[in-house]
């Protein structure tokens, strides 16, 4: 399954954390994925993968990170039938608790209207924020918010099993 991650990344949080899921990825996928900053590709680069991870920070008081933002519009021009999509981007629970993760939220609904086939929803339990986009209501999140800020040493366990998660979905759901 050919994957690629997308990341946007302006302190390089998101970026870091989408270098440890092209090796993470490679080792469970046996392939690894491409990575791609979105401020230098093309939106269009998306639907040359069957997988897409997509990073993407929450910034100010849940705003998208702005290479992101700027090609939001893009994706309307997207058909991402049949596209497995899984998002993770960096947010602050604390300093920002009602709007945590919010940009995951804002893209997976934009991705979802596209067609995507969202995986890779990461338990609420272990956060603590008044509000989020991306919470589905159900204990869930859309994706894999990572605090950086708050609980730094998580990241790459969550990186880790997330990753394994993501291959267990994607394969389950491929698999006539």
């Amino acid at each position: 399954m050919k994957t690629g991650i997308f990341y946007g990344s302006t302190y390089g949080n998101t970026q870091e954390a989408g270098e440890q899921l092209v090796a993470l990825l490679g080792n469970t996928l046996g392939e690894k994925p491409e990575i791609f900053d979105v401020h230098s590709t093309k939106i269009e680069k998306l639907l040359d993968f069957d997988l897409i991870l997509v990073g993407c920070s929450t910034w100010n008081v849940g705003e998208v990170q702005d290479d992101w933002d700027d090609k939001l519009d893009h994706l309307d021009d997207l058909d991402l039938s049949g596209k497995f999509v899984a998002l993770f981007g960096a947010g602050d629970q604390f300093g920002y608790s009602d709007s945590f993760a919010d940009s995951l939220g804002i893209l997976a609904e934009k991705l979802a209207e596209r067609g995507a086939i969202l995986i890779g929803k990461w338990p609420t339990e272990s956060y603590e924020f008044d509000f989020s986009r991306a919470d589905l209501g159900d204990g869930f999140f859309v994706g894999l918010p990572l605090d950086y800020d708050n609980q730094g040493e998580l990241t790459t366990p969550r990186l880790t099993q997330w990753s394994a998660q993501i291959a267990a979905e994607v394969t389950s759901l491929a698999s006539p």
